[in-house]
């Protein structure tokens, strides 16, 4: 096995690792009204699962997020040179940029660091606000997630995302339903991001802002349980993935090669 197909069969444990985490997030909300975001799905698990479950799960995640930088600059997936596939491309990016900075993060559950816990988003939006015309910057912020909002509904209204699972998969309604439910559920979820961010912006006060477990704790019941089992079914769809998403190889060996004949 080269190291392309290493990479990714290891990929599919990112796909797995990203479900686990979904699937966290959904019953601590659905069974105990607790909000979390990938992040505190990742130390909740730690502190049950132990060091093999975190070692694991940072090795799917490291996979998954080079996987996605290497769409983005390879279009590995075929996203096509127009607009759409441009979009496509600079969401993989941003995707593996963040399962990079969870695998860092198991990393330090690893290493027995705590989390900082506190929202990223939030974060984000007290420093932009602290720059000379940093409520600018948190409006961009707020147009990019209701633009990465939109793409996720269109994806659930479409079922465009079935295309890179198995034909005979891609064909039954419980791989259909799952991954609707849960792209809708991801789109509402950037969308209300982008709503607190952009009221963050306005009012020049970053504590507005708010990531997926601020978006779960702004909703009211029944809402919050809707979006919840939305989420359910995207870690169930990510399962799915896991198992019987067509995945085209990096091109690790051309990639080193190209590096190394600079030199």
């Amino acid at each position: 096995m080269n190291a392309s197909s290493r990479l990714t069969s290891l990929t599919r444990i990112g796909f797995a690792t990203r479900g686990l985490l979904y699937i966290v997030i959904a019953i601590l909300i659905l069974r105990t009204g607790r909000a979390e975001d990938p992040s505190g799905a990742l130390e909740y698990l730690g502190r049950g699962g132990g060091q093999l479950l975190l070692g694991v799960m940072a090795a799917g995640l490291v996979a998954y997020g080079i996987w996605r930088l290497a769409d983005a600059g390879f279009d590995i997936e075929r996203h096509g040179s127009d607009r759409k596939g441009w979009l496509e491309r600079a969401g993989a990016g941003v995707s593996g940029i963040v399962h990079l900075f969870l695998a860092w993060q198991a990393v330090r559950l690893m290493r027995g660091a705590a989390l900082s816990g506190g929202d990223g988003t939030q974060q984000g939006a007290e420093m932009a606000l602290q720059l000379p015309g940093g409520w600018a910057l948190v409006m961009v912020g707020a147009v990019v997630l209701f633009a990465l909002g939109a793409v996720q509904l269109v994806k659930a209204v479409k079922g465009s995302f079935l295309r890179y699972l198995e034909p005979r998969i891609a064909q039954r309604p419980w791989a259909q339903w799952s991954g609707r439910a849960g792209y809708a559920a991801r789109g509402l979820v950037f969308l209300i991001s982008g709503y607190l961010l952009l009221r963050a912006g306005l009012e020049e006060q970053a504590r507005e802002a708010g990531g997926m477990a601020q978006v779960l704790s702004w909703l009211t019941d029944p809402f919050d349980l809707i979006v919840g089992a939305g989420l359910l079914g995207f870690g169930l769809f990510s399962l799915i993935e896991a198992r019987f998403r067509r995945l085209h190889d990096v091109p690790v060996d051309a990639v080193v090669r190209r590096a190394t004949s600079w030199r």
